[in-house]
This record gives C-alpha cells, sequence and structure tokens, in this order.
C-alpha cells in the first residue's frame, strides 16, 4: 500500500492507494497555520490513522507528500515555499523520526504531472507538462511517469520566468511575490486574471465569476480579459514547447476548467513555437483536485 499526502496552505488531504492505483481511504483536515511542528504531528496522524485500523505490519506502507515548495538538493532543506514555516526544515527528516520510515517530497506541480501521467489524462505519454493555473502558477515535468527534479530542484518552475515576447504595455509588468516583477504568474494566476479585468475598467470580481460571467460581470470587459490571457497562456507555453517539446501538456488548477483554453491557445501558440507544425496535445486534467495527492503516492515506484 501506499499513502500520499498533500500539503495545502488551509488543507491537508490524505489518501491511501492500493498497489494498482485503487483509492483504499481518504480524509482531510485543516493545516495548522504557521506551526511547523503541528503540520508534522498532523501528517503523521494521518498516516497513523490509514494504518492502524488496516493492520498494516512495519515497516507500513510507502509515505510521499506534495508541498508547496521544494527540497533543496544543496541544503536538504526546504525552499520556495508560499508556507513560511516549512522553509529552512528538514521536513523529510523531521516526518521520518516521527513516522518510523523514509518519506519522499516532492513540488506540488511536480505530484501533479506524476498523477496525470500515470493514470490520468496524459497515461502513457513518455514526456509530461503539467501546469497548475491558480492561486499562483506551478509547472511539473514527468518523464516516463517519474518527476524531474532537476539539479536545483527546480525543473518546471516557468511561473517564475519573464513573460515571453512581452508587448509594450506588459513591460515592466506586475511585482511578483518572489521580488522579481513581469512573471508569468503575475499575468496567468487567478489574481492576474482579476487584475487584467480591473484595469480594463471592471470592478472587483474573481478569475472564476470572471470567466462564468457571473451577475454582474461586464461581458465586453470580460471577453478583452479572457482575449489576452488566452495571448499570454500560448506564449508562456510556446517557450515551454520550444524548450522540452512535450508528449502533453495537462493543465490544473481553478482556471483549468475554462473551456475555451482547449481550443485557442493551441491555435494562438503556432505564431511563437519554433516548428512548422505544432500536434502538442493541451488537455484538462482527469483527476482535478486529487491529482496533487495521487501524484505524491505515486511518488514511490511499485
Amino acid at each position: 500500500m501506499r499513502i500520499g499526502i498533500d500539503l495545502g496552505g488551509t488543507k491537508i488531504e490524505g489518501i491511501l492507494l492500493d498497489d494498482t492505483g485503487r483509492e483504499l481511504a481518504r480524509k482531510r483536515v485543516a493545516t495548522p497555520a504557521g506551526d511547523y511542528g503541528a503540520t508534522l504531528r498532523a501528517i503523521a496522524d494521518l498516516v497513523h490513522e490509514f494504518e492502524k485500523p488496516r493492520g498494516v505490519a512495519p515497516p507500513g506502507a510507502t509515505v510521499g507528500i506534495a508541498i508547496p515548495g521544494t527540497l533543496s538538493p544543496t541544503t536538504a532543506l526546504i525552499k520556495n515555499a508560499n508556507s513560511t514555516c516549512l522553509i529552512g526544515q528538514p521536513m523529510d527528516r523531521d516526518l521520518m523520526q516521527l513516522i518510523g520510515r523514509p518519506v519522499r517530497l516532492a513540488n506540488d506541480a511536480n505530484c501533479f504531472a506524476i498523477s496525470e501521467a500515470t493514470d490520468g489524462a496524459a497515461a502513457e505519454a513518455a514526456v509530461v507538462f503539467g501546469v497548475i493555473l491558480g492561486t499562483g502558477v506551478g509547472g511539473g515535468i514527468a518523464i516516463n511517469a517519474h518527476v524531474l527534479g532537476g539539479k536545483n530542484g527546480i525543473a518546471g518552475e516557468w511561473g517564475h520566468n519573464p513573460l515571453p515576447w512581452a508587448q509594450d504595455n506588459e513591460i515592466p509588468g506586475p511585482d511578483c511575490y518572489c521580488g522579481k516583477w513581469g512573471c508569468i504568474e503575475t499575468f496567468l494566476s487567478g489574481p492576474g486574471l482579476a487584475g487584467e479585468y480591473r484595469r480594463s475598467g471592471g470592478q472587483p470580481f474573481s478569475a472564476e465569476q470572471i470567466a462564468t460571467l457571473a451577475p454582474g460581470v461586464a461581458p465586453d470587459l470580460a471577453e478583452i480579459a479572457l482575449d489576452r490571457y488566452e495571448q499570454r497562456l500560448a506564449k508562456a507555453l510556446a517557450s515551454v514547447i520550444n524548450i522540452i517539446d512535450p508528449d502533453i501538456i495537462v493543465l490544473g488548477g481553478g482556471l483549468s476548467n475554462i473551456g475555451r483554453l482547449y481550443d485557442n491557445v493551441p491555435r494562438l501558440w503556432q505564431e511563437w513555437v519554433f516548428s512548422d507544425q505544432v500536434t502538442t496535445p493541451l488537455v484538462a486534467h482527469h483527476h482535478g483536485d486529487s491529482s496533487g495527492v495521487r501524484g505524491a503516492a505515486w511518488l514511490w515506484p511499485n
């Protein structure tokens, strides 16, 4: 058996799978806000709760954890986490002491890519680029259903590159929490879409409200914002195709539910991909919100 844990800013989700990928149990608990020690204990409690009623013998199920950051190959400490209490912590070693076995950690976007590559929308594809379009923008690369972490543990972090082929009105671009400006994330995240709508003359609405034309959303201004969003997503993904030429690109996160992206973005990215024809499929996730936790479980091979 294998256990996957998805550590988010507000909730921790755990899942127990058998070796075929069949779900045996699932549970969500609140993330202890800003408390590293309590977060470790909450994860350990989930592991024990899954195992105890099934009489799992030592050493227990394998445990993989999707985190909102990454483990530095240099220091073996967490870095680049928007849950700041994790930064600088030896999380894998601390959890190993609590549950009595090794754990594997990976960025949540990497876990998304593994999940979709293993038994999701990209099953059987050799090279998968998984994209998270939500409150932030993340990316992960799976090769033969194994994560590509990279020398510095940041492979796939396209969200913190500058928007390619930027127009004059996109330079220098909005400030990013990473300390730079004009990052892809500032344009393609949910707050990025909402900000574009406001700059077009609209009132404060969420990205979801804009995309679904919720009551009060001006259709003409929403169309302007969505058109610009598609253009930017097309350019950003074209730069990925030019570098790794994946077999498939899978979208996840809240903005991946905007259905028009799957027709419009591949049509638009033709202009920027360095090829006479572009046959890369752009598809929606299969496992939805479960991709992160399932991918964490699959961090351990069969």
